[in-house]
């Protein structure tokens, strides 16, 4: 790489992490040894169950926790040497409403603009504009409390972007919502990144990662097991049917049966109460599921085919369904 590209690439690069670590009293790794790095403009998912290490990452990158080990750089900013500076630069939506609940609506995005510095009319101006692109002029003057939780999400997300920053955090940011409000966050999160805003997200919704994210981490137990975009991620499997067997008797057995028995499996894993085989090529599959499965003694109850998710990544690379 000639030193103008290797430039440009550090240009690109917003978030850059060397080996980062969290390790709580007790002895708890929420986050081991973690190195990444995010491009300008990109939506970046960390995709994991509850308890993978995604809110201490944020926490860390935000600065709201402190690394037990390694090195954060967000924005061209050391985040532990220069924590208030590296603030500036971001804009944060935590899990938790934390709106301003003796504030109105509108209140709530003017006094966040000039509390980051900006104009009395540069704050009104762009207090009203959010308030439309986010479809909340209606409830300007309304408090917070009287928002729905997707009316109060979409306020927070509008808050986080009040200052203009160059990352925007997003952690679990639909969790709880119903399915209308969910739609309607990630149209306006899509419109965001249109206009190259970069954005970091975590979620337990493998949908959710597989719709909006450029890149997508997969992470358990503090560290990141793949790193690829959705489509990558899913060709990594390297099946193009996914047949789910639910059966009685010793499911072990039965995974290594089917494995064995039946053309195109390149592997039958365990999950919970089923089998779950990955298959190359998905004609004549089903029968031969159930021929072998009854050769050896077992009664299929339940089939189902679907194509690869990020999901079944998950499930191959850890042997468990991601929301466990």
């Amino acid at each position: 790489m000639t030193a103008a590209a290797e430039a440009r690439a550090g240009e690109e690069e917003v978030i850059h992490t060397d080996g980062l670590t969290k390790v709580f009293p007790g002895g708890v790794k929420a986050v081991d040894d973690l190195d990444l790095s995010l491009r300008r403009g990109e939506i970046f998912g960390l995709l994991g169950p509850n308890g993978a290490g995604k809110t201490t990452t944020v926490g860390m990158l935000t600065s709201m926790v402190i690394p037990t080990d390694g090195r954060a750089v967000v924005g061209g900013v050391d985040v532990v040497a220069h924590p208030a500076l590296a603030k500036q630069a971001i804009g944060i939506v935590p899990q938790t409403n934390t709106l301003d609940r003796s504030l109105s609506v509108w209140e709530n995005l003017y006094f966040h603009g000039r509390f980051f510095g900006m104009s009395a009319r540069e704050a009104k101006s762009e207090a009203t504009r959010l308030l439309e692109k986010f479809w909340l002029t209606d409830r300007a003057s309304a408090e917070v409390l009287a928002l729905s939780g997707g009316m109060a999400q979409r306020l927070m997300v509008a808050r986080a972007v009040m200052h203009r920053p160059a990352i925007l955090f997003l952690d679990e940011p639909t969790a709880g919502l119903d399915p209308q409000s969910r739609i309607a966050l990630w149209q306006i999160l899509e419109e965001l990144h249109g206009e190259g805003q970069t954005i970091l997200l975590t979620t337990h919704y493998m949908e959710e990662a597989d719709q909006l994210c450029d890149r997508v981490a997969i992470m358990d137990h503090g560290r990141i097991l793949a790193l690829e975009t959705p489509a990558g991620l899913k060709r990594s499997v390297g099946a193009d049917t996914i047949v789910t067997v639910s059966a009685d008797g010793q499911l072990d057995e039965l995974a290594r049966l089917l494995e064995q028995r039946v053309p195109g499996v390149l592997r039958a894993t365990r999950v919970d109460s089923t089998v779950q085989l990955g298959v190359k090529g998905a004609e004549g599959v089903l029968p031969a599921v159930i021929s072998a499965a009854e050769d050896g003694g077992f009664t299929v109850r339940d089939l189902s085919v679907t194509e690869p998710t990020l999901e079944t990544v998950f499930i191959n690379l850890t042997g468990k369904e991601l929301r466990d």
